[in-house]
């Protein structure tokens, strides 16, 4: 090989090497959607092995803080960003933070949604949701706020767990920005029966809980979970998988059995105080599964 070659082709792929550190640059800068898909389970459920990376940081829109910082009724936790479903005394605790824009949260949900609620009625556990919202400012929009406050509104009428079922059952695409509309929340709302009323409609038009919506965004900034959905049962991590399993319906029944060996379920259902603010009468979900 002539000399001229040989310096060419070592042009060309110093070239190529600067190119591509280039690209990675650029991909550290973009927020990533990774979703990945097995059929597993006798009933065809799909277990998701999904993440979307909040690299864009939400909370800082100013819209998110607005108003006074108004918790839903029976929040829970440091700050109260959490909306618990289940027996308060289940033995063991799965903590959920989803963004309601998500489409791994969406497949996540509508696969493992029976499985959870199974458990959850069984007393085998208890969740605790938090509401993100980084979407918003990722993709640009106010659905992820939007539906977490309508959430929010639907927890004070004791409907938070139909209310976010038919949420993620009629979950526009990541870019389509429907949850914006608030028409279009009250829309849904009409599916779950006795959730309509002057006091929801008005808590999600007036945006009750949009200061509790900028909370939750900034408590899950300062955590060490950077992506939805995040799905941790008693503090340890399952989503996309524990260990060596990917995550199914029947592996987490499994996960739940063996946490809870020698323990008893769950049988206190949860009775929440009136939001402050809220009109007399409107209390929290006593309901004790989804």
């Amino acid at each position: 090989m002539s000399e001229k070659n040989f310096e060419g082709k070592r042009t060309a792929r110093e070239r190529l090497i600067k190119e591509r550190e280039a690209q990675k640059s650029r991909d550290k800068r973009r927020r990533v959607l990774v979703v990945g898909a097995a059929v597993v389970g006798v009933l065809g459920l799909a277990a998701v092995a999904g993440v979307v990376a909040a690299n864009s940081g939400g909370g800082k829109d100013d819209s998110d803080k607005a108003g006074p910082v108004v918790a839903p009724a029976g929040a829970v936790g440091k700050g109260k960003v959490a909306i618990p479903v289940g027996m308060t005394d289940a033995p063991s605790l799965m903590t959920v933070y989803e963004d309601m824009r998500c489409p791994a949260c969406g497949m996540f949900e509508n696969s493992m949604r029976d499985t959870i609620n199974k458990l959850e009625k069984e007393g085998k556990v208890r969740a605790e949701y938090h509401l993100v919202s980084f979407i918003d400012n990722g993709v640009k929009g106010n659905g992820s706020k939007y539906a977490a406050n309508a959430l929010g509104c639907a927890q004070d009428a004791g409907k938070f767990h139909e209310y976010h079922d038919v949420l993620f059952r009629n979950q526009p695409e990541e870019t389509d920005d429907a949850f914006g509309k608030k028409s279009y929340l009250l829309e849904l709302a009409g599916k779950v029966p006795g959730l309509r009323g002057a006091t929801f409609d008005g808590c999600v038009e007036k945006g009750t809980h949009a200061g509790w919506v900028g909370e939750v965004q900034a408590d899950f900034d300062k955590s060490p979970y950077k992506a939805t959905p995040t799905v941790l049962l008693n503090g340890g991590a399952i989503f996309p998988q524990k260990g060596n399993e990917q995550i199914s319906p029947a592996n987490l029944v499994k996960w739940v059995d063996e946490a809870n060996k020698g323990k008893p379920v769950g049988t206190q259902a949860p009775v929440a105080p009136s939001p402050v603010g809220a009109p007399p009468g409107v209390r929290g979900s006593s309901a004790p599964g989804r």
